[in-house]
């Protein structure tokens, strides 16, 4: 699926939805999951519990300013085993979150007792004309980087 400012994928897993949603929550695992390798590790590694908790990942990007960079992540959607979403920022200097506007999203529809509907939305719109305006093109992957990360997923979960 894709609308003016989300791009979705949907893929069938065979696992039940409860062991995909328990691997999701686990930060140590997304850069197992990243479709585009930019998901280095977990600096955080406690497992997600609640809406509002925050985790932090390191990152590389060719085209980022410093190659190397952390990205600091607060879960927006916590609702086991049906949705999990977080909202990806960065920490200023004081502490406090800045968050960039663009979500990652999964939602998981039971098929059966052992066959999961999983899809992965990347939601931006609700990037702040601010980070517009620094050019970064939004999404700054293609559709296929959604498709490997549930492929990914699915991987893990097998």
């Amino acid at each position: 699926m894709t609308d003016q400012e989300k791009l979705s994928a949907t893929l069938t897993i065979d696992a039940p939805a409860a062991n995909i949603f328990a691997v999701l929550a686990d930060p140590t695992t997304h850069s197992s999951i990243d479709g585009t390798g930019w998901v280095q590790e977990a600096l955080d590694r406690a497992p997600l519990t609640a809406a509002g908790q925050v985790f932090r990942m390191a990152m590389h990007h060719a085209r980022h300013p410093d190659g190397d960079y952390r990205t600091v992540n607060q879960v927006q959607v916590f609702d086991p085993p049906r949705a999990i979403a977080w909202l990806p920022g960065q920490e200023k200097g004081d502490g406090d979150l800045e968050l960039g506007g663009w979500s990652w999203r999964y939602d998981l529809v039971p098929l059966d007792d052992s066959r999961t509907e999983v899809t992965l939305t990347y939601d931006w719109s609700a990037v702040p004309d601010f980070i517009r305006a620094r050019g970064i093109p939004f999404p700054p992957f293609g559709p296929d980087h959604l498709v490997d990360s549930l492929r990914h997923l699915a991987e893990l979960v097998a």
